[in-house]
């Protein structure tokens, strides 16, 4: 198993990405220990993972809003007090709140900061509170989500220059955090999630026709990304952007 005797942290587990990746690593050996702003979301994650759970694993689960220093830096202190360490980070809350879809000009500077506060604050928050830990053990892995939208998306301005700072940060990390913390970043393209749901049938033809593979991405398959970058198959892989996008192009 990839990921036998591994502690990894996800935050946003509590959705269909987070529940897919918690899933796969602990179908690999890991323990893990899993963060949701949605209690209830959390409960039926810590259900589905206990489904696969390798023997001699464990699960440890906390709900925060892992915006606020006050919520998320609880569960690294769980973490540490149930598991002693954690060797794997994985940074999956972010997104957008309200409105998928504003023109630039309209954006206010509230949805603005909160845009970037959703997507660059909870892994700003735990690499602080846990990369020692791993440099000083000599391994540990961070995985952060992007999204193929850091390009620049028509009405997404918002998102998409938070996405590019999670890149840009990815790549910053790795050269801080060397040689003894590889970091990564994963760029999907629309994933089958929840956000499907809210979107319009016109606009999810358009998005899947952008794809080589004329198709929506599934959840499993980004949590397959993330298990290679949390193991020892990516021993010599760091700093690094991959677009799981179904070959949608992706470039500034």
């Amino acid at each position: 198993m990839r990921m036998k005797d591994k502690i990894a942290l996800i935050t946003g587990a509590g959705g269909p990405m987070g529940r897919a990746i918690a899933r796969r690593l602990a179908e690999e050996g890991a323990s893990l220990v899993l963060t949701d702003i949605s209690a209830n979301r959390l409960d039926e994650a810590v259900t589905l993972t206990h489904e696969v759970l390798a023997e001699g694993a464990d699960i440890a689960a906390r709900r925060s809003n892992a915006t606020v220093a006050a919520e998320i830096l609880p569960v690294a202190d769980l973490a540490l007090e149930r598991f002693g360490r954690v060797d794997v980070l994985i940074n999956l809350v972010g997104g957008l709140r309200g409105d998928m879809y504003v023109p630039l000009l309209e954006i206010s500077d509230e949805r603005w900061g909160e845009t970037l506060q959703l997507n660059l604050r909870a892994g700003l928050h735990l690499a602080r509170a846990l990369v020692p830990g791993m440099r000083e053990r000599g391994w540990g892995r961070v995985v952060n989500i992007s999204s193929i939208a850091y390009a620049g998306e028509l009405g997404q301005a918002d998102y998409g220059a938070a996405k590019a700072a999670v890149a840009s940060l990815s790549r910053s990390m790795a050269i801080e955090f060397a040689p003894e913390v590889n970091v990564n970043c994963i760029a999907p393209s629309l994933i089958r999630t929840s956000v499907v749901e809210r979107m319009d049938p016109a606009e999810l033809d358009d998005l899947r026709d952008r794809t080589l593979l004329k198709r929506l991405g599934e959840a499993g398959e980004i949590a397959n990304a993330v298990l290679f970058f949390s193991c020892d198959e990516s021993s010599f892989v760091t700093g690094q952007l991959l677009a799981v996008s179904g070959g949608m192009a992706v470039s500034l």
